[in-house]
């Protein structure tokens, strides 16, 4: 095989060989879990297997993945390629779907590798009160989106009867756009109040809420202007009410649009809360 050179005729660095570990998450052990991942394959079709920590009170879900494709110089090459990226994503939340369907688990970032399975113990050990916390307070409840659109663009302002006597074509068109910005003000206005109403009652039936930046461009969905897009961590036995809720506030109001979706895993609530320490992943390898 010829050796790669870099531009000036040199030898250029060998690429990487061999397996790295891929890590999607972490659970706490339970009679279903090895069932769930034994048939699992995740991210390039690899297996998912079982790592446990020393203690035997934490599972993380791994893969072996080749080197070459998830180093860390390779791996920020591929995140330029959207194809790889979604397809790499794909597979990663299929794995963290699967096994929420049967127990708790808590979803690491994308793309969170390590040399071998010895790091990913070390990681599990030094971090295992903050994992443990988190799972504690994830277990027995699930992510749900609430997305906030303003429901139309609001109208134009109405044409006055008669134009005001000396009112020049010049002040009447500026008249014109005075009025037109009123009213997309009083329309926010309305849609920002009943977003409220809409958080408040989501937050009623929550045990956690995260707001993530409203959706623009390529990634808004649907009619309006996205101008709320939040997460809930709701228990599982709550779910109707909150739905129920979300839905008598949204129809109460003709300013906005709501879009609710899930249950997902907890996906917003992986990093520790305000009273917690300790690394949670890494995204580059270790």
């Amino acid at each position: 095989m010829t050796e790669p050179t870099a531009p000036n005729g040199l030898p250029g660095p060998t690429p990487p060989t061999g397996d790295v570990t891929y890590v999607y998450g972490v659970a706490a052990p339970h009679g279903a879990l090895h069932d769930v991942v034994e048939s699992l394959r995740g991210v390039a079709g690899a297996p998912v297997r079982p790592v446990a920590d020393e203690a035997g009170g934490l599972v993380v879900l791994v893969s072996d993945v080749p080197a070459a494709d998830f180093e860390a110089a390779p791996l920020a090459a591929h995140f330029e390629d959207l194809l790889w990226l979604e397809a790499v994503a794909r597979a990663h939340h299929g794995v963290i779907d699967a096994v929420a369907a049967r127990g708790t688990v808590l979803p690491l970032r994308l793309a969170t590798i390590y040399r071998d399975d010895d790091r990913v113990r070390e990681m599990i050990t030094a971090d295992r009160a903050a994992f443990t916390r988190r799972l504690a307070h994830l277990d027995g409840s699930v992510e749900w989106g609430v997305k906030v659109y303003l429901a139309a663009a609001p109208p134009p302002a109405a044409a006055e009867p008669a134009p005001e006597p000396g009112l020049s074509p010049g002040r009447a068109y500026l008249r014109g756009r005075h009025q037109e910005r009123n009213a997309r003000q009083d329309s926010f206005r309305e849609a920002a109040d009943s977003a409220r109403r809409v958080e408040a009652a989501a937050g009623a039936h929550a045990v956690e809420h995260v707001r993530h930046r409203p959706q623009q461009g390529p990634l808004a969905e649907g009619a309006g202007e996205n101008i709320t897009n939040d997460a809930y961590l709701v228990p599982r036995d709550r779910t109707d009410d909150f739905r129920r809720a979300v839905e008598r506030v949204a129809q109460e109001s003709t300013a906005i649009r709501v879009e609710i979706t899930g249950p997902w895993a907890p996906y917003s609530f992986a990093a520790p809360g305000p009273d917690e320490s300790g690394a949670r992943d890494r995204a580059v390898t270790t």
